[in-house]
């Protein structure tokens, strides 16, 4: 159960366990086109948010207990996707590395900062209080949001700051992190002409 490429920036992965079966492919050149079908339909819509606004192609299929909880079919996705972006970023060759993004979801407002680091990292803060007991779309509880983009970020092994600056309504709460996140990733993860080959480090590796 390993992360393979399968072309340039180009990745996926199958991971089974007794709790989930996950299989995810992204391409980091892509234009944003998304296949996502996790069992956790507000998971999804998440998902899909995450592939159009990064413009990473993505492709998730999971299937899981989610009889008992959707918690280990939304963890194990997340930690899936984190794999394979890992991968499919190989050595960060010629990246930017750094991106930053604000996403607006009418009153709610979030702000996120990401390091392709290699080193995994996550600042997660500003929810309101009881944001993390709030069951949204009948499946996903809030505090299922922080899960999620810790479990990304360990296994992608970046660092992200992700901030809520204001909200009120659950829904909107989660998908401006979402967006912000993409757009932050979208950014990071891009090609920077002037960089060429070089590794964006002054210790020369990622």
């Amino acid at each position: 159960m390993s992360a393979e490429l399968i072309g340039a920036r180009r990745a996926r992965m199958e991971r089974v366990t007794s709790e989930s079966s996950v299989f995810v492919e992204l391409d980091l050149d892509g234009t944003g086109v998304s296949e996502i079908s996790t069992s956790v339909p507000f998971y999804d819509h998440m998902l899909t948010a995450l592939s159009k606004h990064s413009l990473i192609d993505l492709t998730v299929r999971a299937t899981g207990d989610t009889h008992i909880d959707v918690h280990h079919t939304v963890e194990d996705t997340a930690i899936t996707i984190g794999e394979v972006l890992r991968v499919a970023l190989g050595n960060k060759a010629g990246i930017r590395r750094f991106g930053t993004s604000y996403a607006p979801l009418d009153e709610a407002l979030s702000r996120s900062v990401v390091d392709v680091s290699g080193r995994p990292y996550l600042v997660h803060s500003g929810e309101p209080a009881g944001q993390e007991y709030h069951l949204i779309g009948g499946h996903f509880t809030g505090s299922m949001t922080r899960h999620v983009f810790e479990a990304i970020t360990f296994h992608a092994q970046i660092c992200a700051h992700i901030e809520v600056l204001s909200g009120r309504d659950p829904h909107h709460i989660v998908e401006a992190q979402f967006k912000s996140f993409a757009r932050a990733l979208r950014e990071a993860v891009e090609r920077d002409e002037r960089m060429g080959d070089k590794i964006p480090s002054t210790k020369g590796a990622l």
